[in-house]
């Protein structure tokens, strides 16, 4: 059984270990089972596949834990879960909030199998005080590509069409305890390209965060311990430190702004990507990792949508 430590506290310190799935054995063969599905385009599932193995080796070879928790599914399980087509986007399933790992909510019923297999396997490899599976029970709609841990003392979350204000909420009440001090909340519209915080905004190291530049005029709802107040996006990121550089580059909204940090100097990111973003002055000297994931882009999600961090140091 894998011992694990849970411990992140923000979006960019050295990756050490990480949850993954492979991708569903099912191919999307036309192009309005893509639409019924919501997936942007067909996908082959061998494609997909070798996608995948590429991700994880890129990672892999900088010395990061990766683990596939399907495979710590029991033999009926893994007949059922491997054709849930979108099982390779284990962002949404949980966050780790420094050193406790809460459970998300599926905020659709075709991806709810997902969370409850998910959940169980988390159950078995942490211990009561770093994961409960009830963490959840007051939440009805939480997808984790809508969150962000900034650092030690708050956290951002969008409440569009996959994760709920009352969730937010919620989330709260969890949080203060643990030491978190804000949690600023924000509304995207609900579209296709805006599904999730991370198709729109990112972490890209120390005190930097790259998002879309229509995000420049949204409020955030600061929730504390004393209560909530408003303020601009940008004014909440830049009293936790964080700068912005706005962005009308994003041509790809998940190949563009969907990467992962590895460590504060080094981004992991798709071969689609456009480069122009991380020719900025802030990024032009990132060691930047691609890698492609083309045939898994299909889906909707990037490389962070595939990636569930569990530890960082």
């Amino acid at each position: 059984m894998i011992t694990w430590t849970p411990n992140c506290w923000n979006e960019f310190d050295e990756l050490r270990s990480v949850v993954v799935c492979t991708p569903s054995v099912l191919s999307v063969p036309d192009k309005q089972t893509a639409t019924d599905l919501r997936w942007e385009k067909t996908a082959e599932s061998e494609k997909m596949s070798r996608c995948f193995n590429k991700m994880v080796d890129a990672m892999s070879n900088e010395g990061v834990q990766v683990v596939d928790y399907s495979t710590f599914l029991n033999d009926e399980e893994k007949a059922f879960h491997e054709q849930l087509i979108n099982r390779v986007f284990v962002r949404d399933l949980a966050c780790v909030f420094g050193k406790k790992v809460i459970p998300g909510e599926a905020g659709t019923t075709m991806r709810r199998p997902e969370y409850v297999h998910a959940h169980r396997v988390f159950e078995q490899w942490f211990d009561a005080e770093q994961y409960s599976i009830h963490e959840n029970d007051g939440v009805n709609a939480l997808e984790n590509g809508d969150v962000f841990v900034l650092s030690k003392d708050a956290v951002f979350i969008n409440v569009g069409m996959r994760s709920s204000y009352e969730s937010a909420k919620a989330l709260r009440e969890k949080l203060i305890p643990l030491g978190f001090s804000e949690i600023g909340i924000i509304d995207l519209p609900r579209r296709g390209d805006t599904m999730h915080l991370d198709m729109n905004f990112n972490i890209a190291g120390e005190g930097l965060a790259l998002a879309k530049s229509y995000m420049r005029y949204f409020p955030v709802e600061v929730l504390s311990a004393k209560g909530s107040s408003y303020v601009m996006m940008h004014e909440f990121l830049r009293r936790h430190g964080y700068a912005i550089i706005w962005t009308n580059d994003v041509k790809h909204t998940v190949a563009d702004i969907n990467f992962l940090n590895l460590d504060p100097n080094t981004l992991l990111i798709s071969t689609k990507a456009h480069k122009k973003i991380f020719q900025h002055e802030r990024l032009k000297k990132k060691r930047l990792i691609e890698v492609d994931v083309e045939e898994l882009e299909a889906g909707g999600g990037g490389i962070r949508c595939m990636t569930l961090p569990i530890e960082r140091r």
